[in-house]
């Protein structure tokens, strides 16, 4: 067994026994490039791609292009690593991970957070829930650019309607900003949720996402479902 050999059946079974908690974030690309790479030193072409992408988040995110440019990656390794990510975010959303139910403001933005991750835009979606707000479906509503999205209030209601939601949750995202509302996100909220009562859907709440974290709108005082 080759030097390289041994090291990589060291960091698969410490995987296998640990998890990878306690791995740094080249280990953890050292290990996903074992399967994509034979035959060569993955632990320096990992080092490479954290030196130029400057984190572990960052060469998931980075175009296939500027992987394939550092030594030692090629076509197969560089679409790899890409695939990661989507993998990841089609897994966290598949419909049947989601068939939860979701009953208070910490849990819509616990499940909300993930579909913000990273974008750059700000994004509308519109979380739809049954009478026993057990999920059936989160939508992507709108894409703006970075401090603003457009909140269709026909288009919302349609959704509703078309996935027979009891309720709704409203999510939107403040890209490298703070997660506190606005003037316009509360009185955007409050006549989204006239519009939808008309219809005998019921806006549960309006969440706010930067980065990890979330703001309820409801938890927050700016907004009461039960007033309309």
């Amino acid at each position: 067994m080759s030097v390289h050999e041994g090291h990589r059946e060291r960091l698969r079974k410490r995987f296998q026994n640990e998890g990878l908690e306690h791995f740094e974030p080249h280990q953890v690309l050292e290990l996903l490039l074992f399967y994509c790479i034979p035959r060569k030193d993955t632990n320096e072409i990992a080092g490479a791609l954290i030196r130029r992408f400057q984190s572990f988040a960052g060469v998931l995110e980075a175009p296939i292009s500027e992987l394939k440019k550092i030594d030692g990656m090629g076509e197969h390794a560089a679409v790899f690593l890409s695939l990661v990510k989507a993998v990841s975010g089609y897994y966290q959303t598949s419909p049947e991970k989601n068939l939860k139910i979701l009953n208070n403001a910490k849990a819509y933005g616990d499940y909300l957070v993930k579909y913000f991750k990273g974008e750059q835009n700000e994004k509308v979606y519109l979380l739809c829930l049954d009478g026993k707000l057990k999920v059936i479906s989160c939508l992507e509503i709108s894409e703006g650019g970075p401090s603003y999205a457009s909140v269709p209030i026909s288009r919302i209601v349609k959704i509703a309607l078309t996935e027979s939601a009891q309720n709704v949750v409203l999510a939107h995202n403040h890209p490298g900003g703070l997660a506190i509302p606005s003037d316009e996100d509360i009185f955007t909220t409050h006549r989204l949720a006239s519009t939808l009562a008309a219809v005998d859907v019921t806006l549960l709440d309006h969440i706010v996402v930067a980065d990890d974290d979330f703001v309820s709108l409801v938890d927050s005082g700016y907004y009461d479902y039960r007033t309309h």
